[in-house]
């Protein structure tokens, strides 16, 4: 069913301000309880960063653009909402190549405990990495099983959250202390150092030694998905969970009005009113018991008037969307490209490479060996290519860079990209027995299919505040001054926030839709 032209009705139980992914969970869950519901999108199509695109003129393989990997959205949501969405796992966990004696090699995790355990000593020589390995990350799944299923329910308090995990150890290399200090503690190699600390940099500007544990937060959000730290693909793309997701809420009754920009939202606590701007510039406002806003909190505070949360958001990351004409060659002649591409490929992400790329970000210069890894999605589900292409050995290469902040790219954006772009591909051809671009697609006019996205580039399509993926920096799962009992509350106690700025928001999850819906249908209990 299309998205209406304008709203139907005057007033509405709850308006939800955005139709990325939590907007349209919060939809659905209100909507199926009965409540009349608006959703109000600015662009022309809901999903927000969680959408498919054909972004290569006249090739049809849909990317999973912005967001592509699938961990934190709760099995319990897909569920509850009857949605037709599924994800698969990947055969291997990573591949991270490296020099060692002047041979090429790397490290290969997946494949089968004894394959791992092998690669690990090819590498290292001897087993005690591995060892640290399995037993490190048996206590990051120990936590998740714990953690994960409490992001569906009320905040928890602190000491309730230590509770539940139950173990002084786990809850001190997560909570309390740098995850730095346990990666140094626990491990000796350099590049299985590197390989840990990845999960706690993801679209996070830190150091493995921050005090403010900002890269413990991430680290956290990285290893408890699903109970398990699993990051899968999502069948048909991203779009494939949002799109499922817009059904729902209109299948339960819920309004879709896209091309429709809220400006304004006024409220006395009890009752609401939203202005809206059409494409065409018309304007308009509905009432509402609930509003529900999918955006980031410097947009919240916008809309309400209200002064904007500091400090600002900054994202620092390099998204780079690539479709191949085949697979390149690798210089460690010992892996199929097909197992090496087949996870999260690494590329300078050695520890002390990570070091050193943030401290020159952190200097004001762009890394010298921009730090990335590599997915390959269409490995696991070709269904995104069209037939003739997946025929023909095409893939889709999605690549994801570290360490650049949304200030290193302030004076000069496009010049910027280009040569961090070009930085980064250097990276990644040192690791190929053939330059990536010799393997690059090209599109209907002849140009080859790359793309890539900057935090300000982000900052101008998808509005996310300095283009950071999480809306604003990741916090712990607890509940603190302020938070409320869902993590989504704010000064106005009709008004929510149901987008990744909300406690336990960030990646494709659901979450905060979820629990502002929560908020409306269970405010007391």
């Amino acid at each position: 069913m299309p998205a209406l032209a304008s709203p139907a009705h005057a007033s509405y139980d709850a308006v939800i301000v955005g139709g990325g992914h939590n907007g349209l969970v919060a939809a659905a869950y209100l909507a199926r309880a009965g409540r009349t519901v608006l959703v109000l999108e600015r662009l022309g199509h809901t999903g927000g960063a969680a959408v498919s695109t054909r972004p290569f003129a006249g090739v049809d393989a849909r990317l999973s653009r912005y967001s592509y990997l699938v961990s934190l959205l709760p099995r319990k949501i897909v569920d509850e909402l009857g949605l037709r969405f599924a994800v698969r796992k990947r055969t291997v966990s990573s591949y991270t190549p490296a020099e060692r004696g002047g041979r090429a090699t790397g490290l290969l995790v997946g494949g089968g405990a004894d394959r791992t355990r092998e690669s690990f000593a090819a590498l290292t020589g001897g087993d005690a990495e591995y060892a640290a390995w399995q037993e490190f990350y048996a206590t990051t799944l120990r936590v998740a099983e714990r953690v994960f299923p409490t992001l569906t329910e009320p905040l928890p308090e602190r000491a309730e959250l230590r509770a539940r995990i139950d173990d002084e150890a786990a809850w001190r290399m997560l909570f309390e202390e740098p995850i730095g200090a346990a990666i140094e503690e626990r491990f000796a190699d350099d590049l299985v150092r590197g390989v840990v600390l990845t999960d706690a940099l993801i679209g996070t500007f830190a150091d493995a030694h921050d005090p403010s544990l900002l890269q413990n937060r991430c680290f956290l959000y990285h290893v408890v998905g699903g109970g398990t730290g699993d990051w899968d693909v999502p069948v048909g793309g991203m779009g494939a969970l949002t799109d499922a997701l817009a059904d729902a809420a209109r299948a339960a009754g819920a309004e879709i009005v896209t091309g429709h920009e809220a400006t304004r939202v006024e409220t006395d606590g009890g009752h609401a009113e939203v202005a809206f701007r059409t494409e065409a510039g018309d304007t308009g406002r509905v009432a509402a018991r609930h509003v529900l806003v999918n955006a980031s909190p410097q947009a919240l505070a916008a809309l309400l008037g209200d002064e904007a949360p500091a400090p600002a958001a900054e994202g620092a990351q390099l998204k780079v969307n690539m479709l191949l004409r085949r697979l390149p060659r690798l210089r460690d002649a010992g892996v199929d490209p097909r197992d090496a591409f087949a996870g999260t490929f690494h590329i300078a992400e050695g520890y002390g490479q990570l070091a050193t790329a943030y401290e020159e970000a952190a200097g004001g210069r762009l890394p010298s060996a921009p730090p990335s890894e590599i997915y390959c999605h269409s490995l696991t589900d070709p269904s995104i290519l069209a037939p003739e292409l997946a025929e023909r050995g095409y893939q889709t290469l999605t690549l994801f860079g570290l360490h650049t902040p949304a200030r290193l790219f302030a004076a000069d954006n496009d010049a910027v990209r280009d040569e961090l772009l070009k930085a980064t591909l250097d990276q990644l051809d040192a690791q190929l027995a053939e330059p990536i671009a010799d393997c690059l697609a090209v599109d209907a006019e002849g140009r080859p299919c790359i793309e890539a996205k900057t935090p300000l580039d982000l900052e101008r399509e998808l509005r996310l505040p300095g283009g950071h993926i999480f809306h604003r920096d990741l916090s712990f799962p607890y509940a603190t001054d302020g938070t409320g009992r869902w993590g989504v509350e704010t000064a106005h106690a009709n008004v929510l926030l149901c987008g990744a700025g909300a406690v336990r928001g960030g990646g494709v999850s659901g979450v905060p839709g979820h629990n502002a819906a929560m908020a409306v249908l269970q405010p007391d209990g």
